[in-house]
């Protein structure tokens, strides 16, 4: 079983991994995704266990476990379907509360265009 561990310190090797996992079964790997351009860890990474049964206990014992002071998400990983691209975020769009372009509370910016406060 391929699981998914999220919310990893971001000090955190494989080796740690692979001893957190090991606790509870053989582990045939362990893998922390690393950002290609800062080369830190992303705080999250990926487990194969052979054995279904152990790779469940874990799952069961370590979701939400708290290690080195962050609860871990521990899930089933699910395959990425060919040509799959995981959902990107669109920053232009300015979303939310992410300090975007428009301001919905009658602010200056909320004035006609082509005034500009000019009668």
């Amino acid at each position: 079983m391929n699981i998914y561990i999220g919310n990893l310190h971001f000090k955190m090797d494989e080796e740690e991994l692979r001893q957190l996992f090991e606790a509870y079964g053989e582990v045939s790997s362990a893998k922390i995704i690393i950002d290609k351009a800062t080369g830190r860890s992303k705080g999250f990474g990926f487990v194969e266990m052979p054995n279904d049964a152990d790779a469940s206990n874990a799952l069961t014992s370590l979701d939400g476990k708290e290690v080195n002071g962050r609860a871990l998400k521990a899930t089933e990983a699910r395959e990425r379907k060919e040509g799959e691209m995981p959902p990107r975020r669109d920053f232009r769009s300015g979303g939310g509360n992410s300090g975007g372009y428009e301001r919905k509370s009658g602010g200056y910016n909320d004035r006609p265009r082509s005034n500009y406060g000019r009668e």
